[in-house]
C-alpha cells in the first residue's frame, strides 16, 4: 500500500473510532528545560490522556512496537521469534481473563483512566499519521491492562519457569520438605534514612531502580497533576499510565525487584487410555483444550498462519512435553487490577494512605521502600505470596493429583516481611534477602513468616557494601547518602571475592598470567574511571556473578583468568587500561567514561561490545534524591541516563542529561510549579475532541 494512502486510512479509522466515543479529555502540558512533561488535567482521566500524548511525542516508536506483544500478535509483524511471545500470551489466557474481568473487576474510575490514556495515544497517532508504521490502531484500555498483566509476571521471573519446562529433560523432582527461595534479581536500589539517623533531623530517600537503558522498560520521566488530588512525579515505562517510582509533596517511594517463589509446577498423571485426561483425587478429569492461530511473518514479507492447541487444567495452563505433562499456577493469574493499585499509590497523601494502597495487593512482586514528610520510613517485601499447604517443598514440582495442593489465596498483606521506622534509622533494599535490609535488630524476622513461603536468602555486593558503609557512618548527611548511592567499590566480604582469591592463588602461571595476578591482588576493589585494576577485576567478578545469578556452572578459575586477559588486552592492548577507557556510556555516537560496574551501588552493566570498550546497557537510569528537612521543606534532585526523548537522535533531549549522568551531577526536579516557571520551554494544550 502506498505510504500516503496508509496515512489517510489511519487518519480516517482513528477519526471514526474517536467520534463514536462520547467521552472527551483534555490537558495542559508544560515542557521544562530537560524536556520533562508536567501534565495538568481537570480530572485524573484528563491527566492520563495528557500523559499518553506526551509519552507518544517522545516514545511512540517503543509504544507502537510493544502493543503487538501485549495482544499476542507480534509474530504477524516481527517474525517467528516474536511468535513465541504470542504463544505465551494465548497459553496464559490473558485476553480471556480480560474479557471476563474488565467490566466487573476494574472500578469504573480505573476503566475511565486507562481508556483516557489509550485515547491520548490514539489522538497523537491521528495527528501524526506519518509516525504510524504498524496497523495496531486504535489502542484500547484493555491493551493497557494486558501490558501490566504480562510485564508484572516477567519481573518476578516467570520466563525462567517456561524455559525450564521446555528443556530436554525434567528439571525438578517431586519431593517434600520446607523451602527458602534463592531468587536471582540483578538490580535496583532504594535507600531510606529517618530523622533519628540523619545528621540534621531530615528524612531522605534514594530512588534508584535499575532497568535496561533503552526499550519498553527503560525509564521515562513525567509529572501528573489533576484537580481530583493527583500530583505525582517520577519514572514510568513507555505505554504505562501511572508513575512507577517517584514522589509527591508528602510521599516518596522506590521499588526494587524481588523474586520470591511465586510459581508452582504440577506434574500431571495422564490417563494411559486418553492423553487428554489427568488424575485428580482419584478421578480422571478432562483437560480443557483450545485451538489458537498464530500469524507469523516469514522471511520478513510472507504472512503465514500456524494452528496450535493449548490446554488447561484446574491448576492453570498446561504444557505437554516429551518428559511429562505439567500444569503451572502462578501469582497474578487472572489479576487485572495492577493499574488500580499504582494509581492509588500515586494519589496517596501520607504514609497511611500510601500503605493502604500497597496493601491492595494487586501487584505481584517488588520490594517497596517509603519515606515521607511524616518522617516515617518503611520497607515491605511485597508479593502476592501463595498461601500453601505446609509440609511440601514448593520449589520442586508438586504431584498434580491432589486438589489440596492447588492454592486459592495469597498471604494476608500483614504477613509479608516489612518494617516501619527501624531503630537503626535506615533501610537499604538492594535485591537481597528481606531479612537483612538494615542493622541487626531492625530487620523483619524469618521466624515471623510462613515457612512454606519462598523468601529470598541471597546477599548482593550492593547489600554487603551498603550495610558496611552505614556501619562506618554514625550520622548520615545528604552528602554522605549521595556518596553511598554513588559508591563504586566491591566489599571484601562480598561472595565473589572468594572466587577472585582463587584466581590470584593459581600456581604455575606464565609471565603474563603472573602480571595479571599481581594487578588483581593490588586492585583496591573500586571502579572509578581512573582505576587501572578494574578492567581485569570486574571481568573476573563478572564471570562468577553471571554463574551465580543464572544458576549455571561455576566458572573455572584458570579459564576465567585466561579469558579476562584476552578480553582486556583485545580492547586496549594492555592489562591496565583505565576503567573509563573500557567502560562507556551514551547512545548513538556518544561514548563517555563512566564509573561503576555489575552489582556495585553505582550500578553499570555492559551489554554491547564496541571493540575497544564495552558500552553500558543497564543499571542506574533515572534516579532521585528526595529529602524533607526537620521543618518539612522538600528537596528533590534527579538525573536521567540520557534524556527524556527516546525516538529521534536529533532531538535536543535525546541526550541532554548524559554528561550530568556520567558525572553524577543531579539537578532540581522542578516539581514545584512556581520554581518551574523560569525553566519552561514550551506550553501547549491537547484534547481528544474533534
Amino acid at each position: 500500500m502506498p505510504t500516503s494512502l496508509r496515512y489517510l486510512l489511519t487518519s480516517c479509522l482513528l477519526l471514526a473510532s474517536l467520534s463514536t466515543d462520547a467521552a472527551s479529555w483534555s490537558a495542559s502540558i508544560e515542557r521544562d528545560r530537560w524536556g520533562v512533561p508536567h501534565i495538568k488535567g481537570e480530572s485524573d482521566a484528563d491527566a492520563a490522556f495528557g500523559l499518553a500524548f506526551a509519552q507518544a511525542e517522545d516514545t511512540w516508536g517503543v509504544i507502537e512496537a510493544s502493543i503487538p506483544y501485549y495482544r499476542g500478535t507480534a509474530g504477524r509483524y516481527f517474525g517467528p521469534d516474536a511468535a513465541r511471545s504470542d504463544y505465551l500470551v494465548q497459553w496464559l489466557g490473558l485476553w480471556e481473563d480480560i474479557g471476563r474481568g474488565y467490566d466487573s473487576d476494574l472500578p469504573p474510575s480505573t476503566r475511565e483512566y486507562v481508556e483516557a490514556f489509550a485515547a491520548g495515544l490514539n489522538t497523537y497517532a491521528q495527528e501524526h499519521p506519518n509516525r504510524v508504521s504498524l496497523d495496531v490502531l486504535p489502542i484500547t484500555g484493555k491493551d493497557i491492562v494486558a501490558a501490566h498483566m504480562l510485564r508484572h509476571i516477567m519481573f518476578y521471573g516467570f520466563e525462567a519457569t517456561i524455559k525450564e519446562l521446555t528443556g530436554p529433560t525434567r528439571a525438578q523432582p517431586t519431593a517434600q520438605g520446607t523451602v527458602i527461595r534463592d531468587g536471582k534479581p540483578q538490580g535496583s536500589n532504594a535507600i531510606a534514612v529517618g530523622p533519628n539517623r540523619s545528621s540534621d533531623g531530615s528524612t531522605m530517600l534514594v530512588i534508584n531502580s535499575h532497568q535496561p537503558l533503552t526499550g519498553p522498560v527503560a525509564w521515562y520521566e513525567a509529572h501528573l497533576e489533576s484537580d481530583e488530588g493527583l500530583n505525582v512525579m517520577g519514572g514510568l515505562f513507555p505505554g504505562a499510565p501511572t508513575i512507577g517510582v517517584g514522589f509527591t509533596a508528602n510521599t516518596a517511594w522506590g521499588a526494587t525487584v524481588n523474586k520470591p517463589d511465586l510459581i508452582d509446577v504440577y506434574v500431571l498423571e495422564m490417563n494411559p487410555d486418553d492423553d487428554n485426561q489427568y488424575a485428580l483425587d482419584g478421578q480422571w478429569q478432562d483437560l480443557e483444550s483450545q485451538e489458537i492461530e498464530l500469524d507469523v511473518l516469514i522471511w520478513g514479507f510472507i504472512p503465514w498462519s500456524v494452528t496450535e492447541t493449548i490446554y488447561r487444567s484446574v491448576h492453570g495452563p498446561v504444557m505437554k512435553t516429551d518428559h511429562g505433562v505439567y500444569a503451572v499456577r502462578y501469582a497474578g493469574m487472572g489479576e487485572l487490577r495492577q493499574v488500580e493499585q499504582w494509581l492509588a499509590m500515586n494519589k496517596a497523601h501520607n504514609f497511611e494512605t500510601w500503605r493502604a494502597a500497597v496493601a491492595l495487593n494487586h501487584i505481584q512482586s517488588f520490594n517497596f521502600v517509603y519515606a515521607g514528610r511524616d518522617q516515617d520510613i518503611y520497607f515491605v517485601h511485597n508479593s502476592e505470596m501463595p498461601e500453601r499447604l505446609p509440609g511440601w517443598d514448593w520449589q520442586q514440582y508438586l504431584p498434580g493429583d491432589r486438589s489440596e495442593l492447588i492454592w486459592e489465596n495469597y498471604l494476608a498483606f500483614d504477613l509479608l516481611p516489612q518494617v516501619q521506622n527501624p531503630p537503626s534509622g535506615f533501610i537499604l533494599s538492594t535485591n537481597q534477602t528481606p531479612f537483612a535490609i538494615s542493622d541487626s535488630g531492625s530487620n523483619p524476622t524469618p521466624n515471623g513468616h510462613q515457612a512454606t513461603a519462598g523468601w529470598q536468602t541471597r546477599m548482593t555486593n550492593r547489600a554487603v557494601r551498603g550495610l558496611e558503609l552505614f556501619a562506618n557512618n554514625e550520622k548520615i548527611s545528604k552528602e554522605t547518602l549521595l556518596a553511598i548511592k554513588h559508591d563504586n567499590a566491591y566489599s571484601e566480604d562480598y561472595r565473589g571475592m572468594a572466587f577472585l582469591r582463587e584466581v590470584t592463588a593459581l600456581r604455575d602461571q606464565n609471565e603474563q598470567q603472573q602480571e595479571a595476578q599481581t594487578i588483581l591482588k593490588e586492585w583496591n576493589r573500586a571502579t572509578d574511571t581512573a582505576n587501572r585494576g578494574a578492567a581485569l577485576g570486574v571481568c573476573i567478578l563478572k564471570a562468577e556473578w553471571i554463574s551465580e545469578s543464572y544458576g549455571t556452572t561455576r566458572p573455572d578459575p584458570q579459564q576465567a583468568l585466561d579469558n579476562c586477559i584476552d578480553e582486556v588486552v583485545a580492547m586496549r592492548g594492555t592489562l591496565t587500561p583505565t576503567w573509563g577507557d573500557v567502560n562507556k556510556h551514551g547512545r548513538d555516537d556518544t561514548h563517555l567514561p563512566i564509573a561503576g560496574g555489575p552489582d556495585t551501588l553505582r550500578a553499570a552493566y555492559s551489554g554491547e561490545d564496541h571493540g575497544d570498550h564495552q558500552h553500558i546497557t543497564a543499571g542506574d537510569g533515572l534516579y532521585y534524591f528526595v529529602r524533607w528537612d526537620a521543618q518539612g521543606q522538600q528537596e528533590v534532585l534527579g538525573v536521567h541516563q540520557y534524556g527524556n526523548h527516546f525516538d529521534d537522535p536529533s532531538h535536543p533531549h535525546f541526550q541532554s542529561q548524559v554528561n550530568d549522568f556520567v558525572n553524577e551531577t543531579l539537578h532540581e526536579a522542578l516539581f514545584d510549579a512556581e520554581k518551574r516557571q523560569p525553566f519552561v520551554e514550551r506550553r501547549y494544550r491537547v484534547s481528544s475532541s474533534y
